[in-house]
């Protein structure tokens, strides 16, 4: 296959600013974070960094003005196109100006330099012309193709692993998100760490090695070994801190259970508009944000059917292609919430270029989850969003290659939202059982528990209490047994 590389350029305001919202005298959480993360951003051109580094260098980013690249192995030119483009919007996220984007076609990524040395040299002058002070490949690159590429290219060269993971530190607010996101990091920067010159070839002097003076002291730690070693120990205690907050988000999880309260997680790609779904389900205020990974903790918000049935929705963090490994096993009891579900709204971007493409990345670390966990898939109901910003022509395209028995709604306007409600509520009621049933009058704990967790459809008042004929989960039908009597 021959080599060809293409420039893309990119319009300055790729990611629209989310439209305002009329304030009110009581700002919701959601608004909250979003005032925080707008008090604090970057600024291009005023670092004071350091140039001659003798130290250990922990990659930390300057992400103000990057170039981007990306090695297009297969598919379409759209698709190609497509995934830049996304990457671009990484970059936005993570606080950076895409001064000019790159495409090479290749049979695949150069083992050497990700783009080969021809290219590389190309990249150089391509970040020599725009000023750029880094590179984001569209990929996880190796150690060793980290260091040849920014030998060539002479600025900081980061892959989209660690792009991702920069912008998971920015957003992450719970403590347990803190610590999932620190874990991850760390697990990508072990085999990534190093330093300049002989800096961490130096070995431990004095009487370090505490075995002895001149001559009876043998090849001491070296630095890198001892910045390893500090690592691998902070992984091990931040392991031993994300189980213990595990242990509390399980015990949530379990309380709910005993309430026979159904679970219902919303999962689905980044900035697909899921913590909007809720939002518009529930009333509540989550934060809502035009950017890819606004949302990393998961949020539990109650709702009311129209039957009067409980149910709790939980936002979770959104999945984008090749997520990485590490964040995968970072987020792994965030990712429960998925597994637990009763009902999964697998929610898709009805306007993205590619939504199948979404779905395809969803479903497949989600069956990876699973596949670990060895337990049985949720069930799925695919909730195609964003449809007031989908063409006529679009639209029914989408409803050919996603079948009927999506749901299609727009989350900001509310289109579709009664139907999805009702899908909702059939699925919640499918395993219900009806009986009649005889309560006392001293009873009117069960008369309330039947009103929360279920449907009344009859009641008879009488001297000695209710009559009641009532639909309700089949857990609970268990506790109403002895009451029961004949219609």
């Amino acid at each position: 296959m021959t080599e060809s590389a293409a420039h893309i350029s990119f319009p300055d305001d790729l990611l629209e600013a989310p439209e305002s919202t009329p304030t009110t005298s009581t700002p919701t959480t959601g608004e909250l974070q979003l005032s925080e993360r707008a008090s604090l951003q970057r600024v291009a051109g005023l670092s004071t960094e350091l140039t001659d580094v003798t130290e250990v260098e922990y990659r930390r980013l300057r992400l103000e003005r990057v170039v981007l690249v990306g090695v297009w192995t297969e598919g379409s030119a759209a698709a190609a196109r497509a995934n830049m483009v996304e990457l671009a919007a990484l970059a936005e996220t993570a606080g950076s100006q895409v001064l000019d984007a790159l495409i090479q076609r290749r049979s695949k990524p150069d083992p050497a330099t990700y783009i080969g040395s021809g290219k590389a040299d190309e990249l150089r002058e391509v970040v020599l012309a725009t000023g750029a002070d880094t590179v984001i490949c569209d990929g996880e690159l190796t150690p060793a193709q980290l260091t040849a590429l920014e030998k060539v290219v002479k600025v900081k060269v980061i892959d989209r692993t660690a792009l991702i993971l920069d912008i998971f530190a920015q957003h992450a607010t719970s403590r347990e998100g803190k610590a999932q996101v620190s874990l991850a990091q760390m697990e990508y920067m072990l085999p990534r760490l190093r330093g300049w010159g002989e800096s961490m070839s130096r070995q431990a002097g004095g009487r370090a090695g505490s075995n002895g003076g001149v001559g009876l002291r043998g090849p001491g730690e070296t630095k890198i070994e001892t910045d390893r070693r500090r690592i691998r120990e902070r992984m091990a205690k931040l392991r031993r801190e994300i189980r213990g907050m595990k242990k509390a988000r399980t015990t949530k999880r379990a309380a709910r259970r005993r309430n026979a309260i159904p679970a219902i997680t919303v999962a689905g790609y980044t900035n697909a508009g899921k913590s909007s779904l809720v939002n518009a389900m529930t009333g509540s205020g989550v934060l809502v944000q035009d950017a890819l990974f606004a949302t990393l903790d998961p949020t539990t918000r109650r709702a009311t059917l129209d039957d009067g049935r409980a149910v709790v929705f939980t936002d979770t963090v959104g999945f984008v292609r090749h997520l990485p490994t590490q964040l995968v096993e970072a987020f792994r009891s965030t990712l429960e919430e998925v597994v637990d579900a009763d009902l999964v709204l697998h929610v898709v971007d009805g306007s993205d270029a590619f939504p199948m493409e979404q779905i395809s990345a969803v479903r497949r670390v989600i069956n990876e989850i699973v596949a670990e966990e060895g337990v049985a898939a949720p069930p799925e109901l695919l909730v195609i969003n964003k449809i007031d910003a989908v063409d006529a022509t679009r639209l029914t395209e989408i409803r050919g290659a996603v079948g009927t028995e999506a749901a299609f709604v727009s989350a900001r306007t509310g289109e579709g939202l009664p139907e999805l409600f009702e899908r909702i509520r059939e699925f919640v009621g499918s395993s219900d059982v009806e009986l009649t049933i005889a309560v006392p009058f001293s009873r009117g704990d069960i008369v309330s528990r039947v009103h929360s967790e279920g449907e009344v459809l009859a009641a008879d008042h009488h001297a000695d209490g209710t009559t009641m004929r009532v639909r309700v989960p089949s857990a609970f039908a268990g506790e109403l047994a002895p009451l029961a009597v004949d219609a």
